[in-house]
């Protein structure tokens, strides 16, 4: 380490710690919790907090935030709530499996500590869905932990600021990282220091066009003094993502819509969708398995939609179908664990991905 790169460290937390009581964020909701409180609500309110924050940024987290917070008050109510609930409150926050991970972990809660949460570090990680550095973020925030975090925004903001060579997300360069990260960490003041660094990233050091002239590192900041601002944090080169084709089957039975619950895992998982089918050129392919709900009496394609994912990007043809009840027995229950003849004037109340909900709501009553 240099000279400068030293110096640079040993005032890192305390401007940081100035900056954030001066110019950073004071009014987010899960900010406000109650001082002096039951300290599990804290806890609970923050853990909420940090899962809904992984991968999303806090403008889409908010209202979501508050509408999960009034539904499950408690980590005993979340808990006590089916996963059905819980898919609806998330439905169009995206990544769900942060919603099966966080009732998961609700129900280790409640029966392994009590409904309490630990402040210990590895008990915090060993929930579903908590990593190194959300166990650190809820163990600063509601218990005042001295401890590292190392998410995206942070990454970015130690990259820059000393010039750190590698992608982030490799993991030689991430060791490096948490070390540093480690060695920055003050003695006090840490809650104000992490939401520093939280509030840095989001809003002055960002991914593209950052504020530096804003940010109370710009003399020190060694991305901006070797002119590598745009450059760092290195980015892994990216791969074109493959296009996934599927059959989305809107069946219509009076005034009831078919929904499927999807598998626990993959995308979607937990949530109710439309019956998938493999995509076929000629329609009349699809009558066969379309009458396994009934009697068809119109077929006819609808516009699809495109949706992109981590790994893939979906393409959907939507293919409307009108069925009539068979004389006979019916050939799908019509409630079961996987299908479900819904109104269509409650299928919004079913937790659905987004551009399922989107298709839903433009479905004429």
């Amino acid at each position: 380490m240099t000279d400068r790169t030293s110096t640079i460290v040993g005032r890192f937390a305390p401007t940081l710690v100035a900056w954030q009581r001066m110019h950073g964020r004071h009014g987010l909701p899960w900010q406000q919790l109650v001082s002096g409180r039951d300290a599990a609500c804290d806890a609970y309110g923050i853990w909420v907090a940090e899962i809904m924050l992984q991968q999303t940024q806090v403008a889409a987290v908010i209202p979501f935030y508050r509408r999960f917070l009034e539904r499950f008050p408690d980590v005993s109510t979340l808990a006590d709530a089916s996963l059905d609930e819980v898919m609806v409150c998330w439905s169009g926050l995206g990544y769900y499996s942060r919603a099966r991970n966080l009732h998961a972990a609700a129900g280790r809660l409640v029966s392994e500590f009590a409904g309490l949460f630990p402040d210990d570090l590895d008990a915090l990680q060993s929930l579903p869905g908590v990593g190194r550095s959300t166990a650190a973020a809820i163990a600063v925030f509601a218990f005042g932990r001295r401890a590292a975090i190392l998410d995206g925004n942070v990454k970015r903001v130690l990259a820059r600021m000393f010039a750190i060579e590698g992608v982030p997300s490799n993991a030689v360069t991430t060791r490096g990282m948490w070390s540093l990260a480690e060695e920055l960490l003050p003695e006090r003041d840490i809650a104000h220091y992490t939401q520093g660094l939280m509030d840095l990233g989001a809003t002055v050091c960002t991914p593209r066009n950052p504020s530096c002239m804003s940010c109370p590192f710009a003399t020190d900041c060694l991305a901006r003094r070797q002119g590598r601002v745009a450059e760092l944090p290195h980015r892994a080169k990216r791969k074109a993502l493959p296009t996934r084709r599927v059959a989305m089957l809107l069946i219509t039975r009076g005034s009831e819509v078919l929904l499927e619950r999807r598998p626990p895992t993959g995308i979607w998982g937990g949530l109710w969708s439309l019956p998938e089918a493999l995509p076929v050129d000629d329609l009349e392919n699809l009558r066969q398995r379309i009458e396994a709900y009934g009697d068809v009496t119109s077929l006819q394609s609808a516009p699809g939609f495109t949706h992109g994912f981590t790994h893939f990007v979906l393409h959907a043809d939507v293919v409307r179908a009108r069925v009539s009840e068979p004389l006979h027995a019916i050939r799908i229950a019509s409630s079961s664990d996987s299908f479900r003849w819904v109104d269509k004037v409650d299928v919004l109340g079913f937790g659905l991905p987004a551009p399922i909900r989107t298709l839903m709501a433009a479905l004429p009553i």
